[in-house]
């Protein structure tokens, strides 16, 4: 995999360079409330614009259905990556049609321009080859080169990020070759003892990573929505907690895996309950109360690990040289439910390993809750492309930065 450092020797004055980026960020109307994925991609940008590239910076944003959709524009994204880079970025309205091609024929060396959501158009996210390859060439035409900086779509294989780099030269920008770098820390001579935690909602999106790391990590803290279908696995009752009771078999199958090949699996040992979901937008007070995990009341639901369970999973953190983070203890948008995940990241910071932050709601949980990101090892931008990678699959954007 060539990388942004051999382009740049190479010389690129002059040179339109498409760069893949990820600016999938969250949006209250046009408003940016977290805009850690435009920070991670300015190395690159910054770089290729100081050297004379003109750099056409493109990326999705959303689920739009495949047309365009004004709550899903890239412009609040272009108009904070010009505030960020410290002048002025050129937007265009579409992205392939007479805006994109006039906005980049129109950039002189040095500057930059992002062209609208890729996902305006049903080409990038189709699954016909032809049609998906046809849009491809009319975005390898606004270009010289490609380079793929946007990790968080690596595992799509969608034009501009799996057809387009076979169109151009191409080569992987700062931040992939940062997170293939981090990643594999994580699956190559793993420093030990590897320490993983995993929350989030669903136990069947953490499936497939947890079969891995069975045979690769010396513990696995569960918490999050998830934890609930490990304990009913276990044979206690968990009210109205979130359960997938369809995956139960497949849970019962890795506890007792885990215990024939000495792996620590831990799960929490109290939560915190309440009657209902709290309200989100309000965040007004829901009275939570502390349960152990045998004691979970009947339309009662856990929403956040205890106490004893923070204290039980810091003690499990204290002595990892490595440690892989992906979902929240619980409800962490909401104060009453934000301290199993506050206490979590606080046991990374004092963790002496070196700590990674496997990006989506973890990494937006980071930044919510004020801690200082350098305070880790590595912060993922790609929640989803870092599991998939510690599942070990292949995947397609990275597979099309390869020579």
């Amino acid at each position: 995999m060539k990388t942004i450092d051999e382009l740049l020797s190479e010389g690129v004055a002059g040179k339109r360079v498409f760069v893949r980026a990820d600016l999938n960020v969250p949006l209250d109307g046009t408003t940016i409330t977290d805009d850690g994925r435009i920070r991670a991609v300015l190395p690159t940008v910054k770089a290729l614009a100081e050297a004379g590239a003109r750099v056409v910076v493109a990326s999705h944003l959303g689920r739009p259905k495949g047309a365009p959709d004004p709550a899903f524009s890239l412009a609040p994204a272009a108009a904070r990556l010009g505030e960020l880079l410290g002048t002025d970025v050129a937007f265009a309205t579409d992205t392939v049609g007479d805006s994109a091609t006039s906005t980049v024929s129109n950039l002189d060396d040095g500057q930059v321009a992002v062209i609208e959501n890729l996902r305006f158009n049903p080409g990038e996210t189709s699954k016909d080859d032809a049609e998906r390859g046809a849009f491809a060439d009319r975005l390898a035409a606004l270009a010289d080169v490609y380079v793929g900086d946007g990790f968080g779509a690596v595992h799509r294989k969608h034009a501009s990020v799996f057809d387009l780099p076979a169109r151009l030269p191409h080569y992987a920008g700062y931040l992939i070759a940062t997170e293939v770098a981090v990643l594999k820390k994580l699956t190559d001579d793993v420093k030990r003892p590897y320490v993983v935690a995993l929350g989030g909602a669903k136990v069947s999106d953490k499936l497939a990573v947890i079969d891995q790391l069975l045979g690769k990590a010396d513990r696995i803290l569960i918490g999050g929505g998830m934890a609930y279908t490990f304990l009913k696995a276990q044979g206690y009752e968990v009210g109205s907690s979130l359960l997938q009771e369809d995956q139960i078999p497949a849970v019962q199958e890795y506890l007792e895996r885990a215990e024939k090949s000495g792996v620590e699996l831990v799960l929490p040992v109290d939560t915190l309950v309440a009657a209902e979901f709290p309200d989100m937008k309000a965040k007004a007070p829901s009275h939570p109360a502390t349960v152990a995990v045998d004691a979970i009341p009947a339309g009662h639901m856990g929403l956040d690990i205890g106490p004893e369970t923070r204290k039980l999973y810091a003690s499990k953190l204290a002595d990892a040289a490595t440690v892989f983070w992906n979902g929240p203890m619980g409800v962490f948008e909401h104060p009453d439910y934000a301290e199993g995940t506050r206490a979590l990241a606080q046991a990374l910071i004092d963790s002496p390993g070196f700590t990674v932050v496997g990006g989506g709601d973890s990494a937006a949980a980071v930044r919510t809750l004020g801690f200082d990101e350098q305070a880790f090892g590595h912060i993922s931008t790609g929640g989803g492309a870092s599991l998939e990678y510690l599942e070990g699959k292949t995947l397609p954007g990275l597979a099309a930065l390869e020579d």
